[in-house]
């Protein structure tokens, strides 16, 4: 299916997927879904990259609207905007019932032949 012929559902969920599909902003996703906001150094504690690679990875997430940071006093936090995550989820929802739809015609069209 061409980016063309997409509903605006999917169209408006493509920048989350692309931003998920790295393994590192999944990585940070995930911490943030414990709910509360975090530092750039608390979300670079651990992990081999530098908080200057952390925050290029957050700027992408911000752009598909995964999170958003704000500041708080000298510090810059980040926090996960689960909105946008139960979008993705309900345009992941549609595909599968796309797919339940398509497989149901094709199982109808063997049994009839």
């Amino acid at each position: 299916m061409s980016a063309d012929r997409l509903s605006p559902e999917l169209k408006s969920s493509a920048p989350v997927f692309a931003a998920l599909g790295d393994p590192t902003r999944l990585q940070l996703v995930a911490r943030l879904s414990a709910g509360e906001p975090l530092s750039i150094t608390r979300l670079a504690s651990g992990s081999p990259l530098t908080r200057q690679a952390i925050t290029k990875h957050l700027h992408v997430m911000a752009g598909a609207g995964l999170v958003k940071g704000f500041r708080q006093g000298r510090e810059q936090l980040w926090e996960l905007n689960p909105q946008q995550l139960r979008h993705a989820r309900r345009s992941l929802d549609l595909i599968s019932r796309q797919w339940d739809e398509a497989l149901a015609r094709l199982k109808a069209w063997v049994e009839e032949g």
